[in-house]
């Protein structure tokens, strides 16, 4: 019962973290590939309203939502595990064909639709974690501190480097691919993103410790009772709301300095801390019963997030590549944060609509019904 008792709220932080994710992307998209519309490396000095718009968003989301994100999958193995102890089946077992399908699905994703695509990374890291994970309490707590302290003097050395000028934190040479993604066809931008396979998977191979340090932060809070709705699960989150708001907050409030020194400390050091934070807001918005179908709303993205984390890049291609829409690098913040919104509230209705009436989102029944024909004896 346990268990049944913590979906609600992993489900509704799963979807929450999926449209947030949407709210870094959506900037890539509506500047055609061009990544230096989500840092500060082009600044030198303070912005215009449209560009303050712009990383007040990023504040709010720029790794934040994916930290989550990947918590939430660490959360998704944890239960897996459980599920397979209960039954008394091996492990990792079937969940390795689990893991095959996403990385399978995320190849596809960064070939047809998105070349920083997260679902590799993340299988990758599941295959890591699980066998982490085989091992014991100990195993884990081992990794936490070994990945964890690796992951942060990597970005602390980056950071001082780029503070004393040892490294260049500019981007630079990104015209081609506005161009390509302003003028170029579908099959074009497959070709590019193929021919620069291992170019566009740096950041997914790059990020791989702390996924793996965020997944085990995912099994440990979901074997700590984080998720449940008891008191001690409320006492936990209000621990996690404390870290998120007097830590996570002020250490990411250093987006706003321009030069491109806090970029990465931002979006891959200080982010995750609030992100946890937001474990804890979310966990106290749950408890307002009057918004419960907005919470329900969030679960149902939660349920097939896959499907959704697809298909809003999908939407956005369309509407921001020259094969498309082409508004790309044609609207003011104000402009894309509405359709970055609006894409969110169409989501949560087509969500809606299709547990209320199948149960699953087509990519999930996709995969199970793959997954099951290939292990079927």
């Amino acid at each position: 019962m346990k268990v049944q008792q913590r979906l609600p709220l992993i489900d509704m932080l799963r979807g929450f973290a999926v449209l947030g994710t949407l709210g870094t992307n959506i900037w890539i998209f509506a500047y055609l590939g061009d990544i230096s519309y989500i840092t500060t490396s082009s600044y030198s000095g303070w912005w215009s309203l449209n560009d303050f718009l712009r990383m007040a968003v990023l504040f709010l989301v720029n790794g934040k939502l994916l930290g989550l994100l990947t918590i939430m999958f660490g959360v998704g193995l944890e239960l897996k595990y459980q599920q397979a102890l209960r039954k008394g089946n091996a492990w990792p077992g079937m969940y390795i064909w689990t893991i095959v399908f996403l990385f399978m699905e995320g190849l596809i994703h960064f070939a047809l639709v998105m070349e920083y695509d997260i679902l590799m990374s993340y299988a990758v890291t599941a295959v890591i974690v699980t066998f982490i994970v085989k091992f014991g309490d100990k195993a884990i707590k081992r990794a936490l501190y070994v990945f964890g302290s690796f992951h942060a003097l990597t970005i602390l050395l980056i950071l001082v480097s780029a503070l004393l000028g040892a490294i260049n934190v500019s981007l630079a040479g990104l015209d081609p691919v506005v161009s390509l993604y302003e003028n170029g066809t579908w099959f074009e931008q497959i070709q590019y993103r193929l021919t620069n396979f291992l170019y566009y998977r740096t950041e997914a191979i790059f990020i791989i410790p702390m996924n793996i340090f965020l997944f085990l932060l995912g099994v440990k809070l979901m074997r700590n009772g984080v998720f449940s709705q008891d008191d001690k699960g409320r006492q936990a989150r209000q621990k996690l709301f404390k870290i998120g708001i007097f830590i996570g907050v002020p250490l990411n409030l250093l987006i706003f300095i321009p030069g491109g020194a806090f970029d990465l400390p931002v979006r891959y050091l200080f982010a995750p801390i609030l992100s946890i934070g937001y474990i804890g807001i979310l966990g106290k918005m749950i408890e307002y019963k009057k918004l419960d179908w907005l919470w329900k709303r969030f679960g149902e993205i939660g349920k097939m997030s896959l499907s959704c984390y697809v298909l809003q890049n999908v939407i956005a291609s369309i509407i921001f590549y020259g094969w498309g829409l082409g508004l790309g690098g044609k609207l003011n913040s104000i402009e894309v944060i509405s359709i970055w919104l609006t894409l969110s509230l169409l989501q949560l209705f087509m969500a809606h609509i299709c547990i209320k009436h199948f149960h699953v989102g087509p990519m999930e029944w996709i995969r199970k019904h793959a997954i099951q024909s290939v292990t079927q004896k």
